[in-house]
C-alpha cells in the first residue's frame, strides 16, 4: 500500500481509502467492522465517513455509520487517519444542516460523540451551501483547527470555481484553507479533469475520489437489460434513482462489458484495471473503496500492485469517448 502526501500539507494516507456509506444500513455492525478489519489488514489506513450517513437511510438512522467507526477504533485511533463530513440533514430543524457556524460546531461535537474520539483528521464540507458565506464557513472552520478538534479541513462535491474561490477567501482572510476535495471520479465520469485537476494540481490540494467504481458498475457485475438486485445501491431507498441515474444505462453496461472482455483475455479483474487506471492519474491523492461484504476487497485492493500496460490504459481511456454526453453530466451529489 503506498502512502502519499495530502496535497501540499505533511499528512499521510494511504492511497486506498475506505468508504463506509454501506455501514449501518446495508451492512450490519459485525460485517461493518469485518471490513474494516480487512482493509486494516491490507494496510488501508485511512476511512472516509460522514455524518450523515449510512446511504439511503433516513432520519432515524442518520450517524449510525459513525457509531459504527467508533466501536471499532478503540485502541486503533492513533494508527487511522480519520475523515467524515457534515453538511446533510441531521434533524427536522432547519438549522439542522448546511454550512452555518451554527450547524457546524453542532455537527462536530455530535461527530466527535459517535466516534468516541476527540479529534478528527480531516472535517470536510459534504456539499456547497449557497445560503451561507464563505467566509463564515471558513471562520467556523478556523476556530476548529485551533481548537485542535480538527487537524486539516476539505470539502466535497466542490467545482473548480468554487474551490478557487474558498482558496482566495482563505488567503485573503489569513483562515484555514481546504487541503483536499472529493469529487466523483472514475471511467465512466471524467468532467473534473477539465478544470478542477489543473487547479488542485497548481495549488496543492489533495484530491481523494468516491466512486471509482462506479457504484459496482465497473466491477462487471451488471449488464445491458438486467434487473435491479436488491440490496445494492441501485436499489436502496432515497439512493437507488440517483445511482440510477449516473450508470444504470445500457449504454454504459456495453462499453463496459467490452472493457471486461479485454480484460477477461488478459486474464486480469476489470475490478483492478478500473481502480488502477484511477489511481495512476497524477491529480489523485487517494481512491475511496468502499464494500458491503469483507470478501469484496479481495477483488479491489489488490490494484494498488497492479500496472496497466499501454493498451490495456488506452482501452479504459477510450471508454469515456464512446458515453454519450448527456449521460455524463453530474446528475446529483451522492
Amino acid at each position: 500500500m503506498k502512502i502519499k502526501r495530502l496535497g501540499r500539507t505533511g499528512l499521510k494516507v494511504s492511497e486506498i481509502c475506505l468508504g463506509t456509506m454501506t455501514f449501518g444500513n446495508q451492512c450490519d455492525e459485525p460485517t461493518s467492522h469485518a471490513i474494516m478489519d480487512k482493509a486494516f489488514g491490507y494496510g488501508v489506513t485511512f476511512f472516509d465517513t460522514a455524518d450523515a450517513y449510512p446511504l439511503g437511510g433516513t432520519l432515524d438512522i442518520v450517524g449510525r455509520t459513525e457509531e459504527y467507526i467508533g466501536s471499532w477504533l478503540k485502541g486503533r485511533r492513533e494508527q487511522i487517519v480519520l475523515a467524515t463530513k457534515f453538511f446533510g440533514q441531521m434533524g427536522a430543524g432547519p438549522n439542522d444542516r448546511g454550512g452555518s457556524r451554527k450547524h457546524i460546531m453542532q455537527a462536530v461535537e455530535a461527530s466527535l460523540r459517535r466516534l468516541q474520539t476527540d479529534y478528527i483528521d480531516l472535517y470536510q464540507m459534504h456539499f456547497p451551501d449557497y445560503e451561507t458565506p464563505l467566509d463564515e464557513t471558513l471562520r467556523a472552520l478556523d476556530d476548529l483547527v485551533h481548537s485542535g478538534k480538527v487537524r486539516y479541513i476539505g470539502c466535497s462535491n466542490y467545482p473548480a470555481w468554487l474551490l478557487g474561490k474558498a482558496l482566495w477567501t482563505s488567503d485573503k482572510l489569513g483562515l484555514a484553507r481546504f487541503d483536499c476535495v472529493q469529487p466523483r471520479y472514475n471511467l465512466l465520469f471524467r468532467h473534473i479533469e477539465a478544470e478542477l485537476f489543473p487547479l488542485v494540481l497548481d495549488q496543492g490540494v489533495g484530491v481523494i475520489c468516491y466512486n471509482p467504481l462506479a457504484g459496482g458498475v465497473l466491477t462487471g457485475r451488471y449488464q445491458a437489460g438486467q434487473n435491479l438486485e436488491e440490496g445494492t445501491r441501485f436499489s436502496l431507498q432515497n439512493a437507488g434513482p440517483l445511482y440510477r441515474a449516473r450508470y444504470w444505462q445500457d449504454v454504459t453496461m456495453r462499453a463496459v462489458d467490452q472493457l471486461k472482455r479485454q480484460c477477461d483475455e488478459r486474464g486480469v479483474a476489470i475490478t483492478q484495471v478500473a481502480l488502477a487506471w484511477v489511481l495512476e492519474q497524477p491529480a489523485i491523492t487517494s481512491a475511496i473503496v468502499g464494500a458491503s461484504k469483507a470478501g469484496q476487497l479481495d477483488q479491489s485492493l489488490p490494484a494498488v500492485d497492479f500496472t496497466l500496460d499501454e493498451e490495456l490504459r488506452a482501452a479504459c481511456d477510450d471508454i469515456w469517448y464512446q458515453l454519450p454526453r448527456e449521460r455524463n453530466r453530474d446528475v446529483a451529489f451522492r
